[in-house]
């Protein structure tokens, strides 16, 4: 892996630099977001995570993908209107960027080499949802659709990895968001 997941380059979504060490010593939520999913109320509960732990040290940082069924066709300026004006995000934004495929971006290679399975909310199957719809990842490590929640703990390293329709309350995953925040 690379020298650390905090040093790879990214950028706002109003364009300015960025890396995940902005965040250093803070628990971080990294999700892939999409405007037109089946899955975008998320952003709701997304935001409601980040308000009931930011005081703790933890961040929320949404990365719209368009990866997914053309999902997220709007520019990051639109993205940004969207998720304000729709759902009140003031967690951190980042620019578009791929998290599948040929142009997958750094922070998901380092993101899926760390933690290559999701774990999915009780009961829930959603590489099997996924094919009832013909959908099928090219590769068994592959973020599977919008909304996949990746976690990382205070010392930067990536503790775990959740499948989209995990829902931000999910007890599953807010557990695991106070056992790293401590």
């Amino acid at each position: 892996m690379r020298n650390s997941i905090e040093s790879i380059p990214l950028k706002r979504i109003d364009g300015t630099p960025a890396s995940l060490g902005d965040f250093a010593g803070q628990v971080r939520l990294v999700v892939n977001v999409a405007s037109k999913c089946g899955l975008t109320p998320q952003y709701e509960g997304l935001e409601a995570l980040y308000r009931r732990y930011r005081d703790r040290g933890f961040e929320v940082l949404g990365f719209p993908a368009n990866d997914f069924g053309a999902q997220e066709p709007g520019s990051n300026s639109e993205i940004a209107d969207f998720c304000t004006t729709n759902f009140g995000v003031d967690f951190p934004m980042f620019e578009k960027i791929a998290v599948t495929g040929p142009e997958r971006h750094p922070l998901y290679d380092a993101l899926v080499e760390a933690q290559p399975a999701a774990t999915s909310a009780s009961g829930s199957d959603f590489k099997a949802k996924l094919a009832g719809y013909g959908i099928t990842p090219k590769s068994e490590t592959d973020v599977l659709w919008n909304f996949e929640k990746f976690l990382v703990g205070r010392d930067g390293a990536v503790v775990a990895r959740f499948a989209p329709d995990t829902a931000p309350d999910a007890p599953i995953l807010v557990e695991a968001i106070e056992a790293a925040l401590g």
